[in-house]
């Protein structure tokens, strides 16, 4: 139930994507105007990561997401009856209070499993992510079959209908929450003083993890409402297609979540962190490359091409699904670290973690619009994150190498030298 919960409210937190279309066209907005709709929206689905997540483990999971479907809703609502860029922007951030349940299905999910299941049950909870692509699915063919109708209580078709749908299914889940879900909760921190729970933030470890979130989860925000837009203005794409296209990355970065928390299980979070970051870095590399070609200028006047380059929508497609493959499995790999290194206070350090993850995807729809009107270049979208990627590998192996020179001295005094040999050989 948490999931499904979960997977509604994020599709009503990121449904800008495909209704920022529509509404740039009516309400004539520059892309900068457009990517602060989306952005407010990410913000207030970030700010409050934290107090829910400690909320959560002091009453319950149930009470908590109870009362944010319904709260959810009434803004949802009134979207719908926005006609002004102002309003609009007020209503947006108020809607992206949803994306705070995340921290909220975390504390709770981690208090009914075990150690052994938490990476999967927590995996399989985040892959509510795939509510990102609800609105690409079913916004397209709404817009277009009803736009210029008017329906019961005046509620007007095309994008304002959307909306409306939401905030009918958010009522909805609120009474199934209430009637299916257990009434005997499980509270992690129901006796615990707010410091104690605040306590383990002071670790630099929290912070480094936290910043892991905002390259696999904030970046997935991010591209997920950025894409439609993408895919319509490079690849000349119309709406429909463009979020089918955008479906690609959302599905695999939704839906592998549980696989990146089962690996993790096995093998360890931080070999899984490797791969993610290893995989993103090359797809991110490849994607920032702009199209275009070296010009060489020779004495006599002439010029000369060469090494012409240019993507197409198909390829582009491929490395943007590997790269949503990543982000799917390094999201779960993230949240497996916190319940081994801080499991009594999931619901804070998980809080804090998805707050400046989500902060993240609220930076960044702004960043890649600025940067392309900077460099011209609309392929800058991708060296952000690629720079991104770069800064969180770097710090992670620095942090790993440091570990193994205070666990492992001899190692480190002796890594390119014969004695290595000697001391793979005793089993070192």
């Amino acid at each position: 139930m948490s999931t499904i919960d979960f997977t509604v409210m994020f599709a009503v937190w990121l449904m800008f994507g495909i209704l920022g279309i529509e509404i740039q066209k009516e309400l004539l907005l520059s892309d900068v105007e457009l990517s602060w709709i989306t952005a407010l929206a990410v913000l207030n689905g970030s700010m409050w990561r934290l107090p829910a997540g400690i909320i959560t483990d002091r009453i319950g999971g149930r009470k908590v997401t109870i009362v944010m479907l319904a709260v959810t809703a009434v803004p949802a609502y009134f979207v719908s009856t926005a006609h002004s860029y102002g309003v609009l922007l007020i209503l947006a951030f108020l809607v992206g209070f949803a994306g705070n349940l995340f921290s909220v299905g975390i504390a709770w999910n981690a208090a009914w499993f075990g150690r052994d299941r938490q990476g999967f049950a927590l995996g399989l909870f985040g892959a509510g992510n795939v509510g990102a692509s609800v609105t690409k699915f079913i916004g397209p063919p709404l817009i277009a079959g009803t736009a210029g109708m008017t329906f019961v209580f005046g509620v007007q078709g095309g994008w304002r209908l959307v909306p409306v749908i939401y905030a009918v299914l958010l009522v909805a889940l609120a009474v199934l929450t209430w009637l299916i879900v257990p009434r005997h909760d499980r509270v992690a921190g129901s006796s615990k003083p707010i410091r104690e729970m605040l306590a383990p933030l002071k670790h630099l470890r929290v912070w480094r993890f936290s910043l892991y979130y905002v390259a696999v989860f904030g970046a997935y925000v991010a591209l997920s409402a950025w894409l439609p837009k993408y895919y319509v203005d490079n690849f000349g794409v119309d709406l429909y297609t463009a979020a089918l296209l955008t479906a690609i990355f959302i599905f695999p970065a939704s839906l592998l979540r549980p696989l990146g928390g089962w690996v993790s299980d096995r093998i360890g979070a931080r070999k899984v962190m490797y791969a993610t970051f290893a995989v993103m870095l090359v797809t991110s590399g490849v994607l920032m490359m702009p199209n275009g070609h070296i010009v060489v200028s020779h004495a006599d006047g002439t010029q000369t091409e060469h090494l012409g380059y240019a993507i197409n929508v198909w390829w582009f497609t491929v490395l943007v699904f590997l790269l949503g493959c990543a982000m799917g499995i390094g999201k779960a790999a993230v949240y497996k670290h916190i319940p081994e290194y801080f499991g009594d206070n999931v619901g804070s350090v998980g809080g804090l973690v998805g707050m400046l993850g989500g902060l993240g995807g609220f930076i960044l729809p702004p960043l890649f619009a600025y940067t392309k009107l900077w460099t011209g270049f609309p392929t800058s979208t991708f060296f952000v994150l690629f720079i991104l990627t770069g800064i969180c590998v770097v710090w992670m192996h620095i942090t790993i190498v440091r570990m193994l020179h205070v666990k492992a001295p001899e190692l480190a005094d002796h890594f390119d030298t014969e004695h290595i040999d000697t001391l793979e050989g005793a089993g070192v």
